[in-house]
């Protein structure tokens, strides 16, 4: 297994696949089962489950690819626990532009797929314990870009033991934040990147800290249309959670070690790993898009900077302006989970009061 430097496991899944509580399917009829590849694994194997989602509904279905493991695993697909205490995912987040027809796969009637999914490297299982794994997809845009609520397809439970190579109650060593070396922009250092793409990236890092220092000065006054329009109707515990992200995205652009790699060549604008902070990976959109206002180079770092553990931990619910919008209607508390939330309300584009 290879954990990015938290080290190879020595598992033995010894408990077989076990099915906990009964499993329903999502509204559009849509399920999924994960069943362990193997009941026992030696000390180089792969933890390794098959991941089958099915249409029992006499309907076509549209999923979104991002969510399914159909092909390259992009976003926290599983849920993950240990002794009953969930296991941090330790996969990329990306920022993507709103879903399009050709990002969506066609589950005819009765139609099942069936995919292989290696879980070592993206979770941390080296130490031992009694492991739980489930399927859990969740997006506004997961059957199709028109929802106005989340969706959701999960599956019944599979329980495995994990002899890892740490033992019980040992202290993983995955995500742990680097030490703070002072201001960012000081500490700003590049990898892959040319001359140019660094002073875009240092102009970028700017941006995205006026940002944050305006959302979080905003947060400490009276509240209007900004924060409705992206994060809902106004409640005191959900107000205090946005206004601790913002204070720690704030923190980590104004005294936090960034690094920013330009290595990715995919369509998408960046992603990050959360449990590795502060190093930004941006990809081809972020080239293309403008230095600030919506869906902005500054914008994508606020957006790519809340999804680290080590700040506000976000998900990615749903993409687009449109969606982050309908999105603090619909599931508020979601709203204030969500990354393009954070994004949008600090571009603040068009402007609110």
């Amino acid at each position: 297994m290879n954990w990015n430097n938290v080290g190879k496991a020595s598992v033995a899944i010894v408990a077989g696949v076990a099915c906990i509580g009964a499993h329903a399917a999502s509204k559009h009829g849509v399920t999924a089962t994960v069943a362990a590849e193997k009941s026992s694994l030696g000390k180089n194997d792969n933890v390794t489950v098959r991941l089958t989602i099915t249409n029992t509904s006499a309907q076509p279905q549209m999923v979104l690819k991002w969510h399914t493991a159909f092909a390259e695993i992009e976003e926290s697909l599983f849920e993950v626990t240990r002794d009953g205490a969930k296991v941090p995912y330790l996969g990329a987040h990306y920022k993507r532009g709103t879903p399009t027809a050709s990002d969506y796969y066609l589950l005819k009637p009765g139609a099942s797929h069936t995919v292989r999914v290696e879980l070592s490297d993206m979770y941390d299982m080296s130490i031992t314990g009694q492991y739980t794994i489930a399927y859990k997809a969740a997006s506004v845009n997961l059957f199709g870009t028109h929802e106005k609520t989340v969706g959701e397809i999960t599956s019944p439970v599979a329980s495995v033991w994990i002899d890892g190579a740490q033992p019980r109650g040992a202290q993983s060593i995955a995500g742990k934040a680097p030490a703070d070396t002072g201001n960012s922009l000081a500490a700003l250092s590049f990898s892959k990147c040319t001359a140019a793409q660094q002073g875009e990236i240092t102009q970028a890092i700017g941006v995205a800290s006026g940002y944050a220092n305006n959302a979080t000065s905003y947060m400490g006054g009276a509240l209007g249309a900004r924060y409705s329009k992206w994060f809902g109707a106004s409640d005191a515990g959900r107000i205090a959670h946005v206004k601790a992200n913002y204070t720690a995205i704030k923190g980590a652009f104004d005294s936090k070690p960034i690094t920013v790699d330009c290595g990715c060549k995919k369509t998408y604008y960046a992603y990050v790993y959360p449990n590795q902070p502060y190093k930004i990976y941006v990809c081809k959109a972020f080239w293309t898009a403008p230095m600030s206002g919506t869906d902005s180079k500054g914008g994508t770092l606020v957006h790519e900077m809340s999804h680290f553990t080590a700040t506000a931990g976000t998900d990615d619910w749903v993409y687009g302006q449109s969606g982050a919008a309908s999105l603090a209607i619909s599931d508020p508390a979601k709203a204030t989970d969500n990354a393009d939330s954070h994004e949008y309300f600090g571009e603040n584009t068009p402007a609110q009061n």
